[in-house]
Order: structure tokens, then sequence, then C-alpha cells
């Protein structure tokens, strides 16, 4: 496990504010303005168009549909202008795939934060978010804040996040989303906790369920350097139970303005397959009343 370098700060200089023009996306309008104010950074506005014309259209009509389509992005344009308050956007408002205009949107312009809201729906007994923000949160390169369809409307007084927790199982994005969180904590004056949930203990295990929670604790504290403890004051927990859930009740009783939570590397760019069983990270984003900062390790 290794522990954060002294003097390593995470910068945000350009963010992304991906929309769809829902409900669920205008709910993230908010967090992309405080963030990009607070960190002084560039904020550039995207919208993805599926393409005016297609194979079964006339060839008759293309001229009409073409019209149409630019008289319809220069609208959408126009109202991404007036959507953030005290800041001018960089518009972007593409035609085409989405995930091929995302990718080279984030190389362009060497996008920091992505920023987007997601809604859900309702089956089976389980929740489930909408594919296209798992597969961002899950691929791309950079961090992604996701507003979840439960997250609060408004953000907390003054746009100040003042209780952050950090939840890791150790994996291999841990260094990089306690580095978010640690740096998150600094720049907001805000408390951090640091935490771990260790699941069920399996049949015939001889580890002592206590000294595993010594052990993890240990771990937990490494993650935070002596220099960062001299202006914060780290709480350390070790909760046993269902990941995701102890995670959001851990947040709950901490009353947490954001999650931060450390993501294993997946292969390809979009190549998550929507129908396995939720992970950790699904579960937390879909149920949380704030919102969750996931970090690519």
């Amino acid at each position: 496990m290794k522990t954060i370098e002294t003097g390593i700060r995470i910068e945000i200089k350009n963010i992304l504010f991906a929309t769809d023009f829902s409900p669920a996306g205008d709910s993230a309008l908010p967090y992309a303005t405080e963030f990009a104010k607070r960190f002084g950074a560039r904020l550039y506005a995207l919208h993805v168009r599926p393409p005016s014309i297609n194979p079964m259209t006339q060839p008759t009509t293309w001229p009409v549909l073409e019209e149409n389509a630019k008289v319809e992005a220069d609208a959408e344009k126009q109202t991404l202008l007036k959507s953030f308050p005290g800041i001018q956007p960089q518009v972007l408002v593409e035609e085409g795939d989405f995930w091929d205009i995302l990718k080279s949107t984030i190389e362009k312009h060497k996008i920091d934060l992505i920023v987007l809201g997601t809604r859900g729906r309702s089956g089976a007994g389980k929740f489930f978010m909408g594919s296209t923000a798992e597969k961002v949160f899950r691929n791309v390169p950079c961090a992604v804040l996701t507003v979840g369809p439960f997250t609060h409307a408004e953000l907390p007084q003054g746009g100040e996040v003042s209780e952050i927790l950090y939840a890791t199982d150790f994996g291999p994005g841990s260094a990089a989303g306690a580095s978010y969180a640690i740096s998150l904590a600094q720049e907001f004056q805000a408390r951090l906790t640091l935490l771990h949930v260790i699941t069920e203990p399996k049949t015939g295990d001889l580890v002592h369920p206590s000294e595993i929670a010594a052990s993890s604790e240990h771990l937990l504290r490494k993650l935070v350097t002596p220099e960062a403890e001299l202006w914060c004051e780290p709480r350390f927990m070790v909760e046993q139970g269902p990941a995701a859930e102890t995670i959001l009740e851990v947040a709950k009783n901490r009353r947490a303005d954001l999650i931060v939570l450390g993501l294993h590397r997946s292969k390809g760019f979009s190549g998550v397959a929507t129908h396995l069983p939720m992970a950790t990270a699904h579960k937390v984003v879909a149920h949380a009343v704030f919102p969750v900062l996931t970090v690519r390790g």
C-alpha cells in the first residue's frame, strides 16, 4: 500500500459537464458550477445529439432535417450558455456517437473531472442507474462526479463541502481515490473520514475479526501522510457488513456532503456489461443522497 506523497495535490483545471437536457442531467448543474468556481477551472458543457440523417431517411428530406437540426442545436447552445451563474462555459453541441465524442472531448480538452446526473428506475425489488452514467464512471480515465437520482437538488449552504467520506477496499484505485479525497478535504477545509468495510468472514477463516480490523485500520492510516494530518484530523473507521449498504449508512451518520470511491481499472473504453450484478460503486451512486466522486486507479 503506497502512502500519498508529500506535496502531491490534485489539480482540476478542466471540467466537463455532460447533459442530455433531462431533469436528471439538470440536477448536476449546481455541482459543476461550484466545482468550476472553487478550482478556477475551465468549464465545458457537452450535449451529444443523435444523427439527424440515417440510412432510413429519404434523401429528399435531408435539407429540411439538417436545417431543423441546426436550429435545435443553436437553441441548446443558448440554453447551456445561460445555465451556469457567474461562469461562461465553452459549449459543445455535437452530433454522432456519444462514446466517440466523449473520448475525443476528454483527450482534446484534457478533462480532469466529468460532472453528470443520472436517472434511476425501479423494478424487481432492485434499483438501476442509467447505463450511460455507469459506463462513464467505469471507463473514462478521469474522475467523475455523479449526481444520482436521490441526491439533494441543492448544494450545502454556501456551496461548502464540510464532510467527506472516502471508502476503499484497498484495491488498485485506493491510492488515486485517497489523493482526491485528501486534496478535496484541504480545498474545502472539510472533515475527512476514511472507511474500509469488511465483508462477512468466510467459513473456516482462522484470522480473528479483531486482527482483520486492526490490520485494515493500519492500511487506512498509511494512506494519509503526517503532513496532511497537520491541517486535517482524519477519522479512520473499519466496519463489517455489506459494502454498499455500510458505506451509505456511515455517510448518513457522518452527514457527509461527498463520497469518494476508488475504482478498479476495467478493460476497454466502453466495454462494460450492464447486465452483470451491480458493483459496490453502482449501488452507492444509485442510492446516495449526496454526489459520489469516482476515481479510476
